[in-house]
């Protein structure tokens, strides 16, 4: 028999609900819903009045890649410097660092198969790599040499040569689509945070055989090197950059001149050579040039003042160098043009941010996050240390977008538990959009990186990933028509939106427990 409760009784018990409710909900402190006012004026600006195809094509198709400490890199940072002035940004700045070295940049290569047919060859050069002796033509040969006690049978045998030093790579044929974008499966997938063991840090780089083998080839002075693109990702043509990341380094011999071919054309070359033991003949030409009186890096500084509490900051960014084989437009023009479009439409919404909003264009990404680590060193502290400087303690959150042009399906929360409620509602006036999911998994590979290990809230999107791993990321297709800009439009709008809430919130982003001191690999 069940004993109903009186009334009154009845009355007092919702009550006491009511409050205690209350109570847990005022323990979590204020909901972050979104400003959906700001938000649709955000939307109409940004989908109505996009800049950002312009501002990619610009950075990719007419100053085209841009490696750090290149002529190129200095023309994309003082454009870009020019449009944050344009737009009123204040505080524009390209802020030095000591510490990049020596600049490079490819300006010719050519690549031909004369005998025993004649065929082009799609080549690129290596990164930091040297100038042929004007055209080196003639018959290719391959060296097989795993170890140093090969050397002897090369000895004195591959003066002016062109030669090749990488096994026939095979090419296996694809059956599944280039591209693709998140699912509702795959999102899910996203959503299951990774358990690891405790992973030991990489080692510094070591003398190794690769040393070794580049010491012989320049003792023997060989005419050009030739390696394969090999299978690392999609061939079909497509070719993946490849260098010594410290031969910016002005104390390091500067690498030899060498071509990476595309493996169905360098495969083409090993078996007529080896398999067949046909006489071939090639012709080579690569001219790069070295820059090295000016040996500092720029990132490129611009910000929206903020209002009462302009002594705190949220920033925003993404990487303006590039690897060279093609115009740096997914990686990374698109995070440049998707920042820049952002805070371009906050100050045409003539918005007045609470905090001051930095957007930061990162140099030397591709080269271990030179940029941004030395940014960190100069404004945040010292990772190695944890020893904290003021200005710590003054940024509210960064934003970086990084992973091509495909549109936001939400963010990486980074581990930090306490952003995942905030994130949701900044996200629900974008479900139409397709945005929708915070993740409480880390994601690496880019700038946010250097500034998450010194404790900062730092955050990168999910993204579509369409072709982008596939056949794009630091290769010869890394160009505009790859890009599709109304992501990027979407993309802007949201990034908008996230740096206006994070301006105007009445706390900085909640932080996660301080890291451990650290110290990054020295890589080869």
């Amino acid at each position: 028999m069940k004993r109903k409760i009186p009334g009154g009784s009845a009355a007092i018990v919702l009550v006491l609900i009511s409050a205690i409710t209350a109570l847990a909900l005022a323990a979590q402190g204020p909901v972050d819903r979104a400003d959906l006012a700001m938000v649709n004026k955000i939307r109409f600006e940004g989908l109505k009045h996009s800049q950002v195809g312009k501002l990619a094509a610009y950075l990719s198709d007419v100053i085209g890649p841009r490696p750090t400490g290149s002529p190129e890199i200095d023309r994309a940072n003082r454009w870009t410097a020019a449009k944050m002035k344009e737009w009123g940004l204040t505080n524009v700045e390209l802020e030095p660092y000591d510490n990049f070295g020596v600049g490079w940049a490819l300006r010719y290569v050519s690549a031909h198969l004369l005998k025993p047919h004649y065929a082009p060859l799609i080549a690129i050069s290596v990164e930091w790599g040297s100038s042929t002796k004007g055209k080196v033509a003639g018959r290719p040969v391959y060296v097989d040499i795993k170890s140093k006690a090969d050397f002897a049978k090369y000895q004195g045998r591959l003066k002016g040569k062109i030669v090749l030093y990488q096994p026939l790579k095979p090419v296996p044929t694809q059956f599944t689509p280039d591209a693709r974008r998140h699912d509702d499966e795959s999102l899910k997938r996203l959503a299951e945070t990774p358990i690891a063991a405790a992973i030991p840090p990489d080692p510094d780089y070591t003398r190794s055989f690769l040393d070794d083998l580049e010491d012989f080839f320049r003792a023997e002075d060989v005419g050009v090197l030739v390696s394969s693109s090999g299978a690392r990702l999609r061939e079909y043509g497509t070719v993946l950059a490849g260098g010594v990341r410290q031969a910016r380094d002005p104390k390091r011999a500067r690498p030899l001149p060498e071509i990476i071919l595309a493996a169905e054309h360098y495969n083409r070359v090993h078996r007529i050579i080896e398999e067949f033991k046909e006489p071939a003949e090639m012709e080579v030409e690569v001219r790069t040039e070295f820059y090295d009186k000016n040996q500092r890096g720029y990132n490129v500084v611009g910000e929206i003042p903020g209002t009462d509490k302009k002594d705190e900051i949220v920033m925003l960014g993404g990487h303006i160098d590039s690897w060279s084989p093609g115009t740096g437009a997914a990686d990374d023009a698109a995070g440049c043009a998707v920042s820049l479009e952002a805070v371009r439409i906050l100050q045409a919404l003539k918005v007045k941010p609470r905090r001051t909003i930095r957007v930061v264009l990162w140099s030397a990404e591709e080269k271990g996050w030179i940029g941004s680590k030395t940014y960190v060193e100069n404004h945040f502290g010292d990772v190695t240390t944890m020893t904290l400087k003021p200005e710590h303690a003054k940024v509210a959150g960064y934003f970086n977008y990084d992973n091509g042009s495909g549109r936001i399906r939400g963010i990486y929360a980074q581990s930090n538990s306490a952003v995942v409620p905030i994130f949701t509602e900044w996200l629900k006036p974008f479900a139409d959009l397709g945005a929708s999911q915070v993740v409480m998994r880390d994601t690496g590979g880019s700038d946010h990186g250097a500034l998450d290990y010194i404790g900062i809230p730092a955050f990168q999107f999910i993204q579509d990933p369409l072709d982008y791993s596939t056949r794009i990321h630091h290769t010869n297709m890394d160009v505009f028509d790859h890009l599709i800009v109304e992501d990027l439009m979407q993309s802007a709008v949201i990034m908008a939106s996230f740096i206006y809430h994070a301006a105007m919130r009445e706390e900085i982003l909640p932080r996660k427990p301080l890291p451990y001191p650290m110290k990054y690999p020295v890589r080869r």
